[in-house]
């Protein structure tokens, strides 16, 4: 009796070591931006052999041939079935502690701070980690002796914003005290992390390690990289082409090859608030429909290669090799499947927002009102967290601007006549009516309460106050002018 109950835990824990990666792997996909989305598709494309990313021109007609796949063995199909995964994803955090949310006390209200407070928690879920963190998440999972794990560490401490080693390997070799072989060792690892391209020692290494994980180290785009690098940063097409024997037509293409590469994979884990915002789903309307359009050109398409289905479906494998590919393939199907999910809970997201700030997307800022991320989560059916982690670094495209998804999710009041009224419009009220004040007689946080109680919405001075101060709007004493 004790014995099959020790069994049936043993049991339970490997199950759960074979899940948690592929779980963490759609975490990951779900919360990502679209750019950075290529980077991990590139990386699983790298690792698992059985998995071929599709030309552009041919991804229509790959859907048009998707039902060829259910002529797999009954046993394979059942080997690809990711039904159980997702369920245990979509409802992620069910078990959180959520105590502290939770209303303690007869009549006591759950306020507006509180909802801020919690929003804040949600939030912090899923900031971005910094390039450093990134790294030393990898290292920790890296098979190494210790003493290449210090050295990494110390390489990945001595990285600057592009993700380049501030000295070279003997100078920093020195400095470490350690072995220059240890050192040297250490930054092989480092290379292998993602982003790929990382620990270079400069730009054409940087260059160089791109390409070759890509399996083309020895194309001539590294060779230019390579051997040409100086006549490459001016441009000097005719040059290089002179020098290596080839077409300028093959020059061409391989610059633009090297075009394609990061020249600094470190910095997109650099906190930049002016960098460009590529949105991931646009909402605007076309006659009288609401159309929502999901950015899928930065996504690369992916497949299962047939001739890795061909060589398992003739049976000459060893039982070794047969369960290898068998497990790539199915880690393959659920990256697949990963994606598709990721783009569809955006898109059953955007459409609740949607349909929750239909007057915002007709009329403007004004207009938009109080949502949580329980509200929608309620409706698409995914647990809370999971819509904190799919709106995470997205950005939407409206008639009224560029925002990120999670600027729709906002505390807020009730006026006196019943209706919703979010935080961002109450703000956008008291920049409206200090806007429209005597600058000689600027009105006082106190007066600007009395005004919006006017309007039937109920607010506390250190409200207004601290909404003021988040416009960076100065106190009505520093605002005063004088003729």
């Amino acid at each position: 009796m004790q014995h099959g109950f020790s069994q049936h835990l043993s049991q339970r824990q490997t199950q759960s070591l074979v899940l948690a990666p592929q779980l963490r792997q759609s975490l990951k996909i779900l919360q990502v931006a679209a750019l950075d989305l290529r980077a991990t598709i590139a990386e699983e494309l790298q690792n698992n052999p059985v998995l071929e990313e599709l030309p552009m021109e041919n991804v229509s007609l790959e859907k048009n041939q998707a039902d060829a796949d259910t002529s797999d063995s009954s046993d394979q199909r059942e080997e690809l079935q990711f039904d159980r995964e997702f369920e245990v994803l979509a409802k992620m955090g069910e078990d959180f502690n959520d105590e502290s949310f939770v209303q303690h006390g007869d009549g006591e209200r759950f306020t507006s701070e509180d909802a801020e407070r919690r929003q804040h928690f949600f939030d912090s879920l899923v900031g971005e980690p910094s390039l450093q963190e990134h790294l030393m998440e990898q290292a920790e999972l890296a098979d190494c002796p210790p003493a290449v794990h210090e050295a990494v560490r110390f390489l990945i401490g001595s990285l600057d914003d592009r993700g380049f080693l501030s000295s070279s390997v003997s100078d920093l070799a020195l400095l470490a005290k350690l072995p220059l072989e240890t050192v040297q060792e250490a930054k092989k690892l480092l290379n292998s992390f993602d982003p790929v391209g990382i620990g270079a020692v400069d730009l054409p290494e940087c260059l160089l390690i791109q390409l070759q994980s890509k399996g083309r180290g020895g194309s001539i785009a590294a060779r230019i990289v390579r051997d040409h690098f100086a006549l490459l940063t001016r441009r000097r097409m005719p040059d290089i082409a002179r020098k290596m024997g080839f077409p300028i037509e093959e020059i061409q293409s391989a610059i633009g090859e090297i075009g394609l590469l990061d020249p600094a994979p470190g910095r997109r884990f650099a906190e930049d608030h002016n960098r460009v915002v590529v949105p991931d789903v646009t909402v605007e309307k076309v006659g009288d429909e609401w159309v929502i359009t999901l950015n899928d050109d930065y996504i690369p398409r992916v497949r299962l290669s047939r001739a890795y289905k061909d060589i398992i479906a003739k049976g000459k494998l060893s039982d070794q090799d047969r369960a290898y590919l068998r497990e790539k393939m199915r880690a393959g199907k659920f990256l697949i499947n990963s994606i598709e999910q990721r783009q569809r809970t955006i898109e059953r997201i955007t459409r609740e927002i949607l349909n929750a700030q239909l007057p915002f997307f007709e009329e403007g800022l004004h207009k938009l009102r109080p949502l949580t991320m329980a509200q929608i989560a309620t409706t698409v059916g995914v647990h809370e967290t999971t819509v904190s982690r799919a709106i995470a670094n997205k950005f939407i495209r409206t008639p009224h601007g560029v925002f990120p998804l999670k600027f729709f999710f906002t505390s807020g009041y009730e006026s006196q006549d019943g209706a919703s009224i979010s935080n961002t419009s109450v703000k956008d009220m008291i920049k409206a009516l200090i806007e429209d004040e005597d600058v000689s007689k600027p009105r006082s946080d106190q007066e600007l309460v009395g005004m919006l109680t006017g309007r039937g919405i109920p607010i506390a001075r250190r409200t207004v106050a601290k909404y003021r101060d988040e416009l960076g709007i100065l106190p009505s004493n520093l605002r005063r002018r004088y003729d």
